[in-house]
């Protein structure tokens, strides 16, 4: 018998022992079905306990497909198995929790404006892959969702908003007795996310509580899951739930994708999402990256010859006098009015005579202070001189001059302009709730709050301040006030998104007037990348105000836009693959 044979036999002999021992994940006997393997489209579903070698499993897990993020779970012994590509594959660092659905209750009451189903259209492929990008998750074909629509190893469910039919979260389950016969009759959840902009709680909790009682309606006997160890909320949710921890183990290839798994510290975990999308965007290309100061978004991009110094989107080739433009609302009010852009009417409050003539001539303004970003000290649709005067006082907490401004209705359109073409356009919308009947304006919102900055890297929360109480008392509401079901409430009247706000990619259908008017104020700051924000009637039509010039827009809230390739491409044209230079991916207004 030669060594490799006497290993096989060894390693048969220990997984027998085990599966008599009753070891958790390690549920094989006899009439299971062996080297099981569940394409889920991200990847493949590796089950390691229906392996009869480490070297098998290892050879598995080489058969990775590009851009794939293949699991192998229920590894019974992940340290051999280790070992036998020690530079190819690593112990992923989840924990494994199970649902035993011998004591799962479901919900006494289910959750209201949304419903939970089962994908069925290619529509609702490409939403849930909008999501996954999202949340930075491997993207999955939408063929293949719509290929495995009917089948029952895979199931797909989605949580429909019951209103606008937009489609909020997904979660993925997988039968384990269809996969491989598993005669503990075993089943799990994976892919579970939800969209950073859904405005309803509990649709996790609902998407996981469906899947579990259809797995428990088909017989299964539990539902595990593996989760990130660090990922605090939602291992919240899965114990609040009743999910438990077990001792099973998951490993995978060594990747682009899992890359910050198995790398440890780079020196960038304190880069937030504007700066890290320009960085990892970067070094895709091979050019070199120094950071400074992670929590400031400091670094430098280095390739060939050439040395470029950034903050986040604003780089050395924006200059001191187009920030200075910037900075100032009044002038760069007056630079993009010379250029042949449409402004609204504009005073400073000065003088109190002046700023209460005004709001009489226009009716609702808006109050903001003359210097500042994020939406701090904004107030937006002001009708009496009581409101303006306690918004002005605000205002001037951030700055000493303050701007009056006629308030256009409409929607807040944020156009990404880089080397002068609009590379991406998205309609922002202010922070949102809805009422479950149940719950406080104030837990709605924090609830809201934790999601926004979960999805954002901390970046985006709703403040609950004089402007939110005042944008609720129009409501009629106060935060400690229980609303209807289903009520929807406007809790911020701004849409930036460091409020709370969100984003809706429109950039195929923004209408060419908007589109000049953006390179038209571009052009007039002088400012090579710059996010310009317009109040449009709608972004298919022409009609619009130009509102601001940010120089350091957040290239990361447009994705799947090409925003940080763009800005990369300004940097070092020549890092540009040459096929690429020749198409060109430019297009003009």
């Amino acid at each position: 018998m030669t060594t490799r044979q006497r290993s096989q036999q060894a390693q048969q002999h220990r997984m027998k022992r085990m599966r008599e021992e009753g070891k958790p994940g390690v549920n094989i006997a006899a009439e299971a079905r062996r080297n099981a393997v569940v394409d889920c489209g991200w990847g493949r579903l590796i089950f390691a306990n229906t392996f009869d070698s480490n070297e098998g499993l290892a050879n598995a897990l080489r058969a990775e497909r590009p851009d794939r993020r293949d699991i192998a779970f229920y590894v019974p012994e992940p340290q051999v198995a280790l070992a036998q590509a020690p530079q190819e594959i690593f112990l992923d660092p989840s924990l494994t929790y199970r649902l035993d659905f011998t004591t799962y209750r479901p919900a006494r009451r289910r959750r209201q404006g949304f419903s939970i189903r089962r994908l069925t259209t290619q529509k609702d492929a490409e939403a849930v892959n909008l999501i996954y990008s999202e949340r930075k998750m491997v993207p999955v074909a939408p063929e293949f969702f719509w290929a495995n629509r009917d089948a029952r190893t895979l199931t797909v469910l989605v949580a429909e908003d019951v209103e606008t039919g937009q489609i909020l979260g997904s979660v993925m389950g997988v039968d384990h007795a269809r996969a491989f016969d598993d005669p503990q009759h075993g089943s799990s959840l994976w892919c579970l996310a939800v969209s950073p902009r859904a405005p309803h709680a509990g649709i996790g909790e609902s998407l996981v509580r469906r899947l579990a009682e259809q797995f428990q309606a088909r017989g299964a006997a539990f539902m595990d899951l593996s989760v990130l160890h660090d990922n605090e909320q939602a291992i919240a949710l899965y114990e609040k739930l009743g999910f438990r921890r077990v001792p099973v183990y998951a490993i995978k290839r060594k990747n682009q994708i899992n890359e910050k798994l198995f790398t440890g510290s780079t020196g960038d975990e304190g880069l937030n999402p504007y700066a890290a999308i320009i960085v990892n965007e970067a070094r895709r290309r091979g050019i070199g990256v120094e950071i400074f100061d992670a929590g400031a978004g400091l670094f430098r991009l280095s390739y060939g010859g050439r040395s470029v110094r950034c903050r986040e989107a604003l780089s050395e080739f924006t200059s001191a006098v187009a920030m200075s433009i910037c900075d100032d609302k009044r002038l760069t009010h007056r630079v993009v009015e010379a250029a042949g852009v449409s402004v609204p009417e504009q005073i400073t409050a000065e003088k109190e005579a002046e700023w209460e003539n005004f709001l009489e001539r226009h009716g609702s303004v808006v109050v903001k202070p003359a210097r500042g970003e994020q939406g701090n000290a904004v107030a937006v649709g002001l009708t009496t001189p009581d409101e303006v005067a306690d918004a002005i006082e605000a205002a001037r907490k951030v700055s000493n001059e303050v701007v009056v401004e006629q308030f256009f209705e409409g929607q807040d359109l944020r156009l990404i302009v880089i080397d002068y073409r609009v590379v991406a356009t998205a309609v922002r919308k202010p922070a949102q709730v809805v009422g479950d009947g149940l719950t406080t304006v104030r837990a709605l919102i924090e609830t809201q709050s934790r999601r926004r900055s979960a999805a954002t890297g901390g970046e985006s929360r709703i403040p609950i301040d004089a402007e939110t109480s005042r944008c609720l008392a129009l409501s009629g509401l106060a935060l400690d006030d229980v609303p209807e079901q289903g009520r929807k409430i406007n809790v911020r009247k701004t849409a930036n998104l460091h409020t709370g706000g969100t984003i809706e990619d429109v950039t195929a259908e923004t209408h060419p007037r908007l589109i000049d008017a953006a390179i038209r104020a571009a052009r007039a700051i002088d400012i090579p990348v710059t996010g310009i924000d317009l109040m449009v009637r709608s972004p298919r039509s022409p009609d619009y105000v130009f509102i601001e010039a940010n120089e350091r827009p957040g290239l990361a809230n447009h994705e799947p836009q090409p925003t940080a390739e763009r800005f990369i491409d300004l940097l070092f044209p020549l890092s540009i693959p040459a096929a690429a230079r020749e198409t060109g991916w430019r297009f003009e207004a």
